[in-house]
């Protein structure tokens, strides 16, 4: 692998890792249980041997160009991928049981053959800009649109190629692409939005640029709603990494690029600190994590701790899933160390 920055397992127990670098998805049909088995099939490339951005051709349904985020489609049966330089998201209504298998549905543009940032042009309710993250809520669509600073919104899954966005988040209207709106940093602006979740009921967003996490009451249902709590800062409008401070404490934040949740528990890839964090509800603003792991103690941080690559230890972590069927791992994008771990949760509330 090179530079994976997305993994989840589906429902039927494969588990699906962006190969970020090497501009491809890899799946095995079933999680592997032991070190370094190799992928059964790729999408993105024609072959195993091959790399490049779109397979060094033309944009088409079967090409990636930086495969980001990960993650289940309707049911779990099919398969969403952000293809982030593509300026598009994937859909395949049933997941591939094959190489090189063309897409369904694409989102971001008209056809499979659009490539470009917002079309070419400006930005809009049917347009991209580097999505890095899409997650299926029942029947809603969430996208993480990086590059316009904003969070898209169908109200029901789409079915058309290039179906617009019904709302967004991180902007005052679908027409807006400025950082935190245009205007100074609050509750209801985002610069970098990498990742979403759903903890409890609530839409949880990474805000990385702000380094900070927003979490929402419930699922949004206006333009530009505001966040109801902030972790990584004392409050709405405080976006320093690390408020301000070189070394990390339980309350901060750096760069934090992922969000998964189950129950109570929220669990964080505070990427530019090389660590996650666990934080648990209610939650306040700029509340504490209860749990970390990757460094020896919350005023930590360096990549892998400054050492080599080791089985408690990251590198610039990207992505982090809590899959429904196998609650008893958490798949982790370890970016920095080109791999993919399977970690086994904690059963209690410590570390």
């Amino acid at each position: 692998m090179f530079g994976p920055r997305g993994a989840t397992i589906l429902d039927d127990g494969a588990l699906v890792v962006s190969d970020t670098g090497h501009h491809r998805v890899l799946i095995w049909h079933q999680a592997p249980r032991e070190d370094g088995v190799p992928a059964d099939l790729v999408l993105g490339q024609p072959a195993f041997d091959r790399e490049g951005r779109n397979a060094l051709g033309d944009t088409t349904a079967r090409t990636l160009n930086v495969p980001t985020g990960v993650g289940a489609w309707q049911g779990g049966r099919g398969l969403v991928v952000a293809d982030c330089w593509n300026n598009r998201v994937l859909v395949w209504f049933e997941r591939p049981r094959s190489s090189d298998v063309a897409a369904d549905l694409v989102l971001g543009h008209d056809d499979f053959a659009g490539c470009m940032p917002n079309r070419g042009g400006e930005v809009d309710a049917n347009t991209m800009h580097w999505p890095t993250a899409a997650l299926v809520l029942g029947e809603r669509l969430i996208v993480c649109d990086v590059g316009n600073r904003r969070v898209l919104v169908w109200s029901a899954l789409p079915t058309r190629n290039g179906q617009p966005a019904d709302l967004v988040l991180g902007q005052p209207d679908l027409r807006s692409r400025s950082d935190n709106g245009g205007g100074e940093p609050g509750p209801s602006s985002m610069r970098w939005p990498h990742d979403a979740c759903v903890c409890a009921g609530d839409l949880v967003v990474t805000d990385a640029g702000n380094n900070r996490i927003l979490v929402f009451e419930g699922i949004p249902a206006r333009d530009d709603a505001p966040a109801r709590r902030v972790l990584g800062q004392a409050n709405a409008t405080a976006v320093d990494h690390n408020q301000g401070r070189y070394w990390p404490t339980a309350h901060t934040l750096n760069m934090p690029y992922a969000v998964a949740a189950r129950g109570d528990r929220l669990l964080c890839a505070d990427t530019a600190n090389s660590r996650l964090l666990a934080f648990e509800r209610p939650f306040i603003d700029g509340a504490a994590a209860v749990a970390l792991t990757g460094q020896p103690h919350f005023t930590a941080k360096g990549d892998n701790r400054w050492g080599p690559p080791l089985r408690d230890a990251l590198c610039w972590p990207y992505g982090i899933t809590l899959p429904d069927r196998h609650r008893e791992l958490a798949v982790v994008a370890d970016t920095g160390n080109h791999r993919v771990c399977l970690w086994a949760l904690a059963q209690e509330p410590h570390a």
